[in-house]
């Protein structure tokens, strides 16, 4: 990475329930740090939580901030790729996986396009997202509120969350 190059700040959602998904996301975060282009800054603990709208095992979620030179879509194919590598499939909408990576938060890059929607456009109702991004980057202010409040409404709905 060039000092020169112009880097943007984001968060990344990872998940898996297939397979050693704790193991699978410890070499996630790994891959993406690895990336050409990518420095990561900080990661989360990872998180238990049964599946929201699917069916299948726990989840295991984290959330990384990274700083990058990449524009959104070429990290969004990068991110692809390593999901690609540790035998993603997409059988049909939320199934179970071995691996997910979402593209949270860009800078103040907004799109919702086919390909990309940034601010992921469910991050406001999910504890297993809301409570590992707040553990690295605070109370944040979301287009919908601050994130603690909406992790209180995530919680209150019933959604379960362990640290591991």
């Amino acid at each position: 990475m060039s000092d020169a190059a112009v880097m943007h700040q984001a968060y990344i959602a990872l998940g898996a329930n297939l397979n050693s998904p704790a193991t699978t996301l410890e070499a996630a975060i790994d891959s993406i740090a690895a990336s050409p282009g990518i420095k990561l800054l900080k990661r989360s603990s990872l998180y238990r939580s049964p599946p929201l709208d699917a069916d299948g095992p726990d989840y295991i979620n984290a959330v990384v901030e990274i700083v990058t030179s990449l524009q959104p879509l070429p990290l969004l194919h990068r991110l692809q790729a390593i999901e690609n590598a540790y035998g993603r499939e997409r059988t049909y909408r939320n199934a179970p996986r071995t691996l997910d990576l979402d593209i949270l938060l860009y800078q103040d890059f907004s799109s919702d396009s086919a390909e990309l929607s940034v601010p992921h456009p469910r991050l406001h109702l999910r504890s297993f997202v809301l409570m590992p991004l707040i553990e690295i980057a605070g109370d944040m202010q979301l287009a919908q509120g601050s994130a603690s409040e909406l992790l209180k409404a995530a919680l209150a709905s019933g959604q379960i969350i362990h640290k591991l």
